[in-house]
Parts: structure tokens; C-alpha cells; sequence
């Protein structure tokens, strides 16, 4: 399906990789994973054609259909949401259009008629609406929102009507970059199963260990300055390439012993007429004996040194009665809490529910409809947003500059040690802002916070773009924080290990517990991150809600199982079928009826 040959990369005299050759083949799905920075994104634009590389060649299939995952959303904002997924496939949507102008002129082209409807059928585009319309379904974008214009959804969920098209469009070759980082926990299950059942090839860029596990058939490493390929899942991809290391540093070292072993010979017999001749063929075989440098890992864990600059009072946040609303939509209502110090608190709940909004009312970037909130005594807040971006004012300015704005009385080696903490060397101190990539921008936003040693922190997915090593650092640094935080989260294994309360926004009202995550799960018999369990229950409240609809009594059921019958799958099949064979019947008498009238 796609081959690349020798490929190179480098960006100034930094190399990212070289030599890299990889086979991508219809049917395998490939998690590309490594240290941020080290290349997977850039590597996915050279395979997609975005972007050049500073050798090598890569060459696919010349009728293979690619996919690659939109950002600009703009593009599209007053279009209706399914129609934009419907126009991944631009062939097949164009053609559709076409058609439906057809009718409207005269003399009717039967000729070109015939040839788009061909294009209609090869792309099954009769299920077109269909299944653009499960796709959003399960990309948690409800049916009532489905033909109001993009422009009414958040970003994040514009971001899941662009994986939408993507998806929809049926490529050959599927590539996507982080495409779970504007999910729930049951989108995230959803393209789980949607990408094992596809057809084609898929190369992803995930962080998410239990996404790639779940998905991939290969893992592309990008390290060590090299692309590898291993087969098998996440899991038995960390086994092989720690076996691979350790067998080259195994020979490595024989080799060194070896060199060592000659040498010692050498020197005792040189002088010895009758051991020259085995010291000189000694000498002769040290010069033969090769040892290959191997490169350092890109894989390096960041520091992350954050402290307040004092104590806060003890009453830090009190929030009472809170509304929001977006129009019809009421997103808070009446939420009610206070925060003393050094909690760390975890809000939690489902997309939508309006936790990251809560915490843009808290930092005074969204103003309440309703209620009031009030700060304590030697407050000040660090907040660190989920758009990275947004915190940068100036994308030309040099790291260091970065940071000494934040605290211009920062000695010069102190600014550096900063940076050195969060894995940027001496020589990037001078990289302009505007070319790190996404996991860069938040080390170096993080660092910041780090700098200016606020008395709270207020953290909205703090994880996203994090590759692992940067997630488990982040963890033990707001462990050790001496101040106190509010934090947005979906990843289970990190608010699991920070957060000493839980605050779950629900559509019923709050719930408010002193304790573990854990603690709160066993309390409360359901897990919100768990998508099995969210998935029942919302199966659970469908059933009870068209019950209600017809009049029907209410109760409690019990969660069927997730997979449909084999009688079920095939009833529905046959249905797909007859659509199609309706819509050729109706063609083929539109065209007759059309032909005898002229």
C-alpha cells in the first residue's frame, strides 16, 4: 500500500531520523509511538506528502485513497455538521451534487448521468448518510444536532466532526495523528472498534498505551534516530525492542573484551621474537574488529520542580450557585463548593458537562450567568489551558525569553536549568517558540508554572500531548506541589495518582468526595472513565427514555451485551441490499420515463 525508502530528516543540524525504510500493508494497523519530538508527526506529514523529507522517497499505490485528519475547521462553519462528514469522500459527495443538478437541465444528459451514478454505486454512496450518521453517533455527537451548522459545537468537538470526515471518506490508507485527544472515554472504545474492522491501512500517533494496545497489529518506533518496525501489540513491542537493545550491548561488550584481551597480548609478547608473529596477527585482527556506536534514546523523562512561593490562607476557592448556559443549552447549574488548601482536587465527568468551562469562570476567562465564586487570602493562580497555544503571545520568541518574562529577575543559569529540567538543552534555549511541537509547548508551559510558583494551580488536561514518560513525571511533580490544585483529567491512571478529592459533575447535580478516585468508584458503583460501564448505563437510559415515550411503565433493566446477533447483523444487511436494489430500480425507470417523454 505504501513504501518509503532511505528516508531522512533533519531540522538544522538536529537529525531526527535517517535511513528509515518502512512497508505498509493493507490490513495491518500501526501505532507510531517515541519520545515527544522525536519525529512521529513530522514522519506521518512525509508519508501523507505534507511535508518533504531530506532524503529517501516514498511512493503508494497510485489508486490508493488517502486519508488524513483535518485541523482547519473553519472551512466549514455554517455547513451542517453531517454534511461535512459526508464530503470526506469529495469524488463521491461532488458527484452526488452533480447528479441532484442533473434534473434540473435541459436536454437531461443521460450520458453523464450514467457516469456519476457509476461513481454513486462504486462508492456505495445510498449508505453515504447512513453511516456518516453513525460515525457522529459514535463520536457521542447526538442525531438532533446532526444538521444544525458546525458552528454550534466546541472545538473539541468540531475536532471530532473532522475525524468524522475522515473516517467516512473510506481511504485505503488512514492517517492519524493523537485522533483521541479531543475524546471521551466511549469515543475513544468507539474508534477503537471502528479501526479494527477497517479494511484498509491505518497508521496512528498515540500516547495512549491502552489505545494502542487495544488497536495495533504493528508499533513504529521512532528512536534512537531510527524508524522501527516491530509486529505484535504495544505491549510485545516493549519486550522485543528491550531484548534488541540488550542484545547489542551484549555483543558490543564482547567485542570490547575481546579488543582488550588482544591488547593485553600484544603488549606482553611483542618484544618476544618467538611470539611476534602472533602479537603482529593480534594487532592485524583489533583493526578488523568493529564497534558500532549506538545512538542515545530519544526517551527521556522531564523533571517537573513545582512549588508555591508561600502559603495561601486556608480557605482558598468558595464557589456558590454557578449557571452557564450556550444559548439553549444550560452547561452549569447551580454548582456549589469550597476548597481548602493544599487539596488537590480532580473534575471529572462526561464531555460536555461543562468542566472545562467551570475552570474558565474560576480564572475569570468565562463570566457566569448566575452565582458567584470568590478567591482567598495570598492566592495566585497558575493556570494552564488545554489549547497550549493560547499562551503564547509572541510565536517568534526564544524559549529563554519565555521564561524570564514570566520572572525577569531570574539569573541567566538559572533559566537554563529551568529548561535543562524539562528537556530542553542549552543550544534549543534560542529555538523560537512557534516550531515546538505540541508535547513541547506544554514541558515548556509547565515550566513556566514552575517559574512564577503560583499558590493554586488550575490545570485543563494537563496530560494531553504528554508522551508517557512526561505523564509519570508530571504526577510525581504535582505530588510533591506544596500548594493547591483543581485539575480536568479523563486519563483513569493519572487521577488515580494525584488527586486527593473528587468533584463528578453529573446531569443530576454534583457529587463531592474526600478520597482516592478508587474510593470514589467503589462508592459510587460506577466509573465514569470506564467506557464498558458508561455504555450500559447509557444504553440502559435510551430504553427507559422511548418507554416513557410510548407510555409504557419504567424500570430498571439490566445491560444487554454490546455486540449485535448474527440474526440482527444479517437482517440488517439484507436491508442495505434491497436499499440499493430499490434505488437502481428507481434510476433505470427515471432514465425510461425521461427517454420516452423526449
Amino acid at each position: 500500500m505504501l513504501t518509503a525508502t532511505q528516508l531522512s530528516k533533519t531540522f538544522g543540524g538536529r537529525v531526527l531520523f535517517e535511513q528509515a525504510n518502512l512497508q505498509l500493508d493493507a490490513g495491518s494497523r500501526y501505532g507510531v509511538v517515541g519520545a515527544n519530538g522525536s519525529g512521529k508527526s513530522t514522519l506521518l506529514r512525509i508519508l501523507a506528502g505534507q511535508e518533504s523529507s531530506t532524503s529517501g522517497e516514498v511512493q503508494r499505490l497510485k489508486r490508493a485513497r488517502l486519508g488524513v485528519l483535518a485541523q482547519d475547521h473553519f472551512s466549514w462553519e455554517d455547513t451542517p455538521i453531517l454534511d461535512v462528514v459526508m464530503m470526506g469522500n469529495r469524488e463521491l459527495w461532488d458527484a452526488m451534487q452533480e447528479k441532484e443538478r442533473l434534473w434540473e437541465i435541459e436536454p437531461f444528459d443521460e450520458a453523464r448521468y450514467d457516469r456519476l451514478e457509476d461513481i454513486i454505486l462504486r462508492f456505495d454512496g445510498y449508505e453515504l448518510e447512513t453511516r456518516a450518521a453513525q460515525i457522529l453517533e459514535g463520536l457521542n455527537i447526538p442525531t438532533a444536532q446532526h444538521h444544525q451548522p458546525l458552528r454550534v459545537l466546541s472545538g473539541g468537538y468540531k475536532l471530532r466532526v473532522l475525524l468524522g470526515q475522515t473516517l467516512a471518506a473510506q481511504p485505503d490508507l488512514l492517517l492519524l495523528d493523537e485522533p483521541t485527544n479531543h475524546l471521551d472515554i466511549l469515543s475513544i472504545r468507539w474508534l477503537e472498534g471502528f479501526l479494527r474492522g477497517f479494511r484498509g491501512c491505518v497508521a496512528v500517533v498515540s500516547h495512549d498505551h491502552h489505545f494502542l494496545e487495544r488497536v495495533c497489529t504493528h508499533i513504529i518506533d521512532v528512536d534512537y534516530e531510527r524508524v522501527t518496525t516491530y509486529r505484535g501489540s504495544y505491549e510485545a513491542f516493549g519486550v522485543q525492542k528491550a531484548e534488541a537493545r540488550r542484545r547489542q550491548e551484549t555483543e558490543i561488550s564482547r567485542r570490547q573484551r575481546e579488543i582488550a584481551e588482544h591488547k593485553a597480548f600484544v603488549a606482553r609478547f611483542r618484544a618476544k621474537a618467538t611470539k611476534a608473529r602472533q602479537a603482529n596477527s593480534r594487532a592485524k585482527r583489533i583493526e578488523k574488529i568493529e564497534i558500532i556506536e549506538l545512538p542515545r534514546s530519544s526517551r527521556r523523562t522531564p523533571a517537573f520542580s513545582l512549588t508555591a512561593r508561600r502559603p495561601s490562607g486556608r480557605e482558598v476557592l468558595s464557589a456558590r450557585g454557578l449557571w452557564k448556559t450556550y444559548g439553549e443549552r444550560s452547561v452549569l447549574e447551580e454548582v456549589s463548593f469550597e476548597v481548602e488548601r493544599g487539596e488537590r482536587v480532580a473534575i471529572i465527568g462526561p464531555n460536555g458537562i461543562g468542566k472545562s468551562t467551570l475552570l474558565k469562570i474560576l480564572i475569570g476567562e468565562v463570566i457566569a450567568d448566575a452565582g458567584e465564586f470568590t478567591w482567598g487570602f495570598e492566592v495566585d493562580v497558575g493556570y494552564f489551558p488545554q489549547d497550549h497555544r493560547s499562551q503564547i503571545t509572541d510565536p517568534n520568541q526564544p524559549l529563554a525569553s519565555f521564561l524570564w518574562d514570566a520572572q525577569p529577575d531570574m539569573a541567566v543559569g538559572a533559566v537554563y536549568g529551568r529548561l535543562a529540567q524539562v528537556l530542553f538543552s542549552r543550544e534549543e534555549a534560542d529555538r523560537r517558540v512557534e516550531v515546538l511541537s505540541g508535547g513541547e509547548v506544554a514541558r515548556l508551559l509547565l515550566a513556566r508554572l514552575g517559574v512564577i510558583r503560583p499558590t493554586v494551580l488550575v490545570l485543563d488536561e494537563p496530560t494531553n500531548h504528554l508522551d508517557m514518560e512526561g505523564i509519570a513525571a508530571l504526577a510525581k511533580g504535582l505530588r510533591r506541589y506544596d500548594g493547591t490544585m483543581l485539575f480536568v483529567s479523563h486519563d483513569r491512571w493519572f487521577v488515580q495518582k494525584v488527586a486527593t478529592r473528587i468533584i463528578e459533575l453529573t446531569p443530576d447535580g454534583l457529587i463531592d468526595f474526600r478520597g482516592r478516585y478508587s474510593e470514589h468508584v467503589a462508592r459510587q458503583q460506577q466509573d465514569h472513565l470506564d467506557a464498558e460501564q458508561i455504555r450500559m448505563r447509557q444504553r440502559a437510559q435510551k430504553r427507559q427514555a422511548r418507554k416513557a415515550r410510548a407510555g409504557q411503565p419504567q424500570k430498571a433493566e439490566k445491560p444487554q451485551k454490546a455486540q449485535k446477533t448474527q440474526k440482527a447483523q444479517k437482517t440488517q444487511k439484507t436491508e442495505r441490499s434491497e436499499k440499493k436494489r430499490t434505488g437502481r430500480r428507481r434510476n433505470r425507470k427515471t432514465r425510461a420515463e425521461r427517454k420516452r417523454r423526449s
